[in-house]
């Protein structure tokens, strides 16, 4: 039995009116083009951050270079040469010698007469998936020598395998900073929206005053009494926490705003009447009926957190080898030598540009569509 047009849109009409909140956002968000392939783009950095000791055929730390292979240039795999073609993918060997005309340095020498041969989940340094299974396949390498597809740097790791590294740290650190600004805007921004009085007045200086510090000298400060000795991990933490303690402001006045406009509604006055504590009535009532721009500011806030990142690690206040991040690989790119002759080491911002545009053009896309009274909903 086809139905009619009427009994489709009478049926549509009746899926709108009765959809929850997150379907109506999610139906306007797909309607977005540019949000939803920033969203495909974000996904694909996001997995390949998360699946980035699979993907990297070599450790990207310093046990992991190729001492034979400095600052070499990205190796295309290719099926054909002047030798002939093959069936499967491979890359010309590479030879280290003494040059006449270079003063007896060592150079770099592409040996054409040598194929190393691609193949495909190949067996290699030993890594924990996900923190704690441990494996050692990767999705591609070669039985002998290597292969570098973004190149190498100065010391000779795969910038490859360093890039997808790089984009998964700056993701722990954005989320990291963002969970810890997104408890603090919640509970100082709720308290204060929901008693008012003098507790809000107390609380809105503390965030003032918060807002007011500057992060590049606070920073600084810090980075002055981090001893040298520091671990890795211990400065990644530090980073993250001081990330998050300085970003929560903004999403706490947005909290306490809507609370303000919101307490006084009967619902509240009900829930209120029941008996209900203010935590149950915060957490139950007044938080929820908001949730969605609260998802939506979470958003908007993670590139700030990875610009704030990587400009601290750029300038030499955050995180530092041998971790990986975009701002410490950003470093690299700073002389007039790598502009000159070793462009490859701007491929890593290639993905540092797309992930923050991803951030802001889903975030833009989900502010829209979190909105019944925007233009693009009607």
């Amino acid at each position: 039995m086809v139905e009619t047009e009427d009994a489709v849109q009478r049926r549509s009409k009746e899926a709108y009116f009765t959809a929850s909140q997150g379907q109506l956002i999610w139906a306007r968000f797909k309607k977005q083009r540019s949000a939803m392939i920033a969203a495909c783009v974000l996904l694909f950095l996001m997995l390949s951050g998360i699946f980035a000791p699979f993907l990297s055929p070599y450790n990207p730390t310093i046990a992991g270079k190729n001492d034979a292979y400095l600052n070499g240039a990205p190796q295309v795999p290719m099926f054909c040469d002047t030798n002939g073609c093959s069936l499967r993918p491979f890359v010309h060997a590479v030879e280290r010698e003494r040059s006449l005309a270079t003063n007896f340095r060592w150079v770099t020498k592409v040996n054409e007469d040598q194929r190393n041969y691609v193949y495909f989940f190949v067996d290699g340094w030993e890594y924990k998936l996900f923190g704690f299974i441990p494996m050692d396949t990767h999705l591609f390498g070669t039985e002998e020598g290597f292969v570098h597809v973004f190149g190498t740097d100065a010391s000779g790791k795969d910038i490859f395998s360093r890039t997808f590294h790089a984009i998964w740290t700056s993701l722990q650190v954005g989320t990291i900073g963002v969970l810890i600004a997104f408890v603090l805007a919640l509970v100082i921004g709720g308290v204060s929206g929901y008693y008012g009085g003098w507790i809000d007045s107390v609380l809105q200086m503390i965030t003032d005053a918060v807002r007011t510090v500057p992060a590049i000298p606070l920073f600084m400060a810090v980075a002055a009494f981090m001893p040298p000795e520091m671990s890795a991990e211990e400065r990644f933490f530090y980073i993250s926490l001081i990330l998050g303690l300085i970003g929560w402001p903004t999403l706490a006045r947005r909290v306490r705003t809507h609370l303000l406009t919101e307490r006084n509604q009967e619902y509240v006055l009900a829930a209120q009447l029941c008996g209900a504590s203010s935590g149950h009535v915060i957490r139950r009532h007044l938080l929820p009926s908001f949730t969605s721009y609260i998802i939506v500011d979470l958003v908007i806030s993670f590139p700030y957190m990875v610009l704030s990142e990587t400009a601290l690690s750029f300038i030499g206040l955050g995180l530092k080898d041998p971790v990986n991040s975009l701002g410490v690989m950003l470093q690299n790119v700073t002389s007039a030598d790598v502009l000159l002759n070793y462009q490859w080491y701007f491929i890593p911002v290639i993905f540092f540009i797309a992930l923050v545009m991803a951030f802001v053009f889903v975030g833009d896309g989900l502010r829209d569509a979190a909105d019944p009274y925007s233009d693009n909903n009607k």
